[in-house]
């Protein structure tokens, strides 16, 4: 019965809170999987800081032709095995999210709304890869399938 009351959404307090970049006190979840990660980060040993949403890449939305702000959801900066420090910007996305709507035999508000949705997130998702490109760092979307 608890689980009918947990929220998908809160705050998440780190408990290796100087390996958090921005302020520890103000982490915020949008997801069971966002918080997942969240204590992944925390309780990794190889991660060496991290972030939530911390990071502005501006990106042009297809949909208004404007240029809006992203903030993707962690920016981490861990060892590894070789000893190496590497960068990542990782976005947490519902598999669902990232592949094309598929097509109804009557294109409702809804779908409509999805591929809206679908073509904004890759606008985000190139700008992201070019913002990482620039800066040698990896950019990587982690679904649930990732996240089990």
């Amino acid at each position: 019965l608890l689980h009918l009351f947990m929220s998908y959404s809160g705050r998440f307090k780190p408990k290796n809170y100087k390996k958090y970049t921005g302020d520890p006190t103000k982490i915020v979840y949008r997801s069971l999987w966002e918080r997942r990660f969240m204590q992944y980060c925390d309780d990794n040993n190889n991660i060496i800081e991290w972030g939530s949403e911390e990071i502005i890449i501006p990106y042009i939305s297809p949909v208004d032709k404007k240029v809006h702000r992203y903030f993707p959801d962690f920016y981490i900066q861990y060892r590894n095995t070789r000893g190496e420090v590497l960068h990542e910007i990782i976005e947490v996305k519902p598999k669902k999210q990232t592949k094309p709507p598929k097509e109804p035999k009557r294109k409702t508000k809804r779908y409509i709304n999805e591929v809206a949705t679908y073509l904004i997130n890759q606008a985000k998702f190139k700008a992201a890869n070019e913002y990482c490109k620039d800066r040698k760092y990896k950019f990587r979307i982690l679904t649930e399938d990732h996240l089990t």
